[in-house]
């Protein structure tokens, strides 16, 4: 077999896959490969695989199965992501199309991987040393207007549903010099907002400095105006990042914190380490400090044992905190996870109703938050053209999406009077221009 001139790379699943995604392609490209184009068939296919749902790995196989072309052949399949890392060995034995299985923490060993799969030997590598990961990836040399930026990996918290403490790893920070370094290269090849990535990244920490030393660090970098940060974990939320969004004006007015349930007891049976109490109390005092604040939130429907009333539990949080958006799921039984083998599993009927009141809840207050927009000015970063002639779309402060018409490139930083609020998304009219 020939070595790949070609790739193409699918990801699946969190933001964190999405950057995983994007270091390999850096990676593949800086040995001279490059990306496949559309409607080109692809020398090698990366799937960059999700293990959170319930049959993520038949999927994953599914789209294996599907890579092999009408005369027989079939480019080379390398399966990575948190799949790889659950099935390790055994995503070979279930099939032979698979020529490497690597994991989230060992793609930086892609190349040799490749270079033995080529000369007809297979490979599997999941071994979960993520420091030295970082440390071989190539330099980023380029970057869309808006990038992330990985900080934190891994998760020590065992939610009794969750599979990323066993495909991740432990909670392991990436040290301050490294971030600071690839912020900078980030902005240099034209980044100028950064969200700053963990599985629980307010659990990054280093020699006595927490996440927020580091946003006030980045801060200072020249030609960054914007910074985000997703996933938080209510546990690791403490009063420095709370005054963070108070003093830093580059730190957008945007918290994404996962409550799961508005059940303490449900939450104690998800290992949660927080109450809906506690969480509230955050929520307050976040506000305090931005008034502005969007919240979103995460929610599983259906935990094992939950009773109705639990479940109205939620439906009042979602109403006390208003989300500006919100991601919620029926619960998924994870193979491995305590709660697969918990008692009273709840039918997939009730799982359904009770997402459907959960989301029509979740939409009315993201609708109401979106409307409170109509008649303000923002600022929008420009990041892609939209669907229709002239059209551009950009984010606000508060992660909305922004359509307006308007000839200003991709990267620009242009006000927007905005004029229409839709069911996930803002219209709008040009107000002002960065000036050329």
């Amino acid at each position: 077999m020939t070595s790949p001139n070609t790739f193409r790379i699918k990801s699946f699943g969190c933001q964190m896959n999405v950057y995983d995604g994007e270091r390999m392609a850096e990676l593949l490209g800086a040995e001279g490969m490059r990306p496949a184009s559309d409607g080109e068939d692809a020398d090698l296919v990366v799937l960059n695989t999700c293990h959170i749902r319930e049959k993520a790995a038949e999927k994953a196989y599914s789209d294996v199965g599907r890579l092999r072309r009408e005369d027989g052949s079939k480019p080379l399949i390398a399966l990575a992501g948190c799949v790889a890392q659950a099935e390790g060995e055994e995503a070979r034995r279930r099939s032979k199309l698979i020529d490497m299985v690597v994991g989230p923490q060992a793609y930086h060993r892609l190349p040799k991987m490749i270079a033995a799969a080529t000369a007809g030997r297979p490979s599997v590598d999941t071994d979960m040393p993520a420091a030295t990961k970082f440390g071989a990836l190539p330099r980023r040399r380029r970057s869309g207007p808006s990038a992330f930026l990985s900080v934190q990996e891994g998760c020590d918290k065992f939610c009794t549903y969750c599979v990323v403490p066993y495909t991740r790893g432990a909670e392991i920070s990436r040290p301050f010099a490294d971030i600071a370094a690839e912020a900078e290269q980030l902005v240099e090849g034209g980044a100028r907002e950064i969200t700053l990535l963990g599985q629980n990244v307010n659990a990054w920490e280093e020699g006595g400095r927490d996440l927020a030393s580091l946003i006030r660090h980045l801060a200072g970098v020249g030609g960054l105006e914007r910074i985000r940060y997703t996933t938080s974990h209510p546990v690791n939320m403490g009063e420095a990042l709370i005054a963070a969004h108070a003093d830093v004006p580059e730190l957008m007015p945007y918290l994404h914190l996962p409550v799961q349930s508005g059940s303490d007891a449900i939450l104690h049976a998800m290992n949660r380490s927080h109450t809906a109490d506690s969480y509230l109390r955050i929520i307050e005092r976040v506000r305090a400090a931005r008034p502005d604040i969007a919240i979103s939130g995460d929610f599983i429907v259906g935990f094992p044992g939950e009773a109705e009333a639990d479940f109205e539990r939620t439906l009042q949080i979602v109403d006390e905190v208003r989300y500006a958006s919100a991601f919620s799921f029926k619960y998924s039984p994870r193979p491995g996870t305590p709660a697969a083998t918990m008692e009273s599993q709840i039918p997939q009927p009730v799982m359904d109703e009770r997402l459907q009141r959960l989301q029509a809840r979740i939409a009315e207050h993201s609708t109401a938050f979106n409307r409170a927009t109509i008649g303000k000015t923002v600022p929008v970063l420009v990041e892609k053209p939209g669907r229709r002639p002239g059209q551009m779309i950009g984010k606000s402060p508060w992660l909305q999406s922004v359509f307006v018409t308007t000839d200003a490139p991709v990267g620009s930083m242009i006000e927007v009077a905005i004029t229409e609020a839709l069911p996930n998304s803002l219209g709008g009219v040009i107000a002002r221009a960065e000036a050329a």
